[in-house]
């Protein structure tokens, strides 16, 4: 059997090995409530969101509104990557199932950073990325963000898109 007819067969066995289960997302979801935090506002976040908002309306776009909640989970994520020494998108899922359930968040979505010493950097790299420039230029009606930084004093960044 060649390659070309055993690929429907290896397809079918993907998905029902990788598509299907019967587990609950609601626990993971509680998990993030129990712990939210919300940490002051740094410079350098009002920076982004206002460097972000800036780009929007030079697209023609609206302005986002900043929202708690949304910094709040952004935070638990940014602290998460501080803590493993990782940027990631790990558990995008929960925050997004989270600001669903408690935002009225219909679509949410998120850019992360690490290693970026001011708010024009950080943003820049985002603009150059095609998927992270979709993100700022998307549909969305609140955003907020989250920046922290390690013991080395580099920084993380979670910036998370909703609408409502």
């Amino acid at each position: 059997m060649n390659f070309l007819t055993k690929l429907p067969l290896v397809a079918i066995v993907a998905f029902f090995c990788f598509s299907c289960t019967t587990e609950s997302n609601d626990y993971e979801v509680n998990d993030i409530e129990l712990s939210l935090t919300t940490p002051e506002t740094k410079t350098i976040e009002v920076e982004i969101l206002d460097l972000i908002n800036n780009h929007r309306l030079d697209m023609g776009l609206n302005a986002l509104s900043d929202m708690t909640l949304v910094k709040s989970v952004a935070f638990t994520h940014t602290d998460y990557m501080v803590d493993n020494n990782v940027v990631s998108h790990a558990n995008f899922y929960k925050r997004s199932d989270y600001l669903k359930a408690n935002a009225g968040a219909t679509k949410v979505t998120e850019n992360v950073a690490y290693g970026y010493s001011s708010a024009e950097s950080v943003v820049k790299a985002w603009l150059k990325s095609d998927a992270h420039r979709a993100n700022m230029e998307g549909d969305f009606t609140n955003f907020d963000l989250a920046a922290e930084q390690n013991a080395e004093g580099k920084w993380y960044y979670t910036n998370i898109f909703i609408k409502k």
